[in-house]
């Protein structure tokens, strides 16, 4: 049971990626998804998270209107469609599931992180 997250890489200033995290033992259509990101030095920060149904979906006020995020639940695949990328989204970006059930509580999955790396 895991969460591959790929797709980082080095970008000028203004360039866009897609970043894809894929599910394996699971799948994904019952879990709420999310991007967070950690740079250098500071905290784990939400990036933008996805319900379930699809039907609400949260970004940072720092991304909006320049990511947006997706799933493809047929792959077991969420994406991160980022654009306009700035020195400030240089991070490493991971991508997590989360399901609440009354028997288990909140089961998360962690990917294990991809490098973003936006140059000036």
């Amino acid at each position: 049971v895991q969460l591959q997250a790929y797709g980082g890489g080095l970008v000028q200033a203004g360039g866009s990626l897609r970043l894809s995290c894929a599910s394996s033992g699971f799948t994904l259509n019952r879990y709420t998804i999310g991007w967070f990101r950690q740079a250098p030095g500071k905290e784990r920060e939400g990036v933008s998270c996805e319900s379930s149904s699809g039907g609400s979906t949260y970004y940072a006020d720092s991304v909006k209107g320049r990511f947006t995020i997706s799933r493809d639940n047929a792959k077991n695949t969420v994406y991160l469609q980022m654009n306009s990328l700035k020195p400030e989204d240089t991070a490493v970006y991971y991508c997590n599931g989360n399901l609440y059930t009354s028997s288990r509580g909140n089961v998360d999955y962690w990917g294990q992180g991809t490098l973003v790396t936006v140059s000036s």
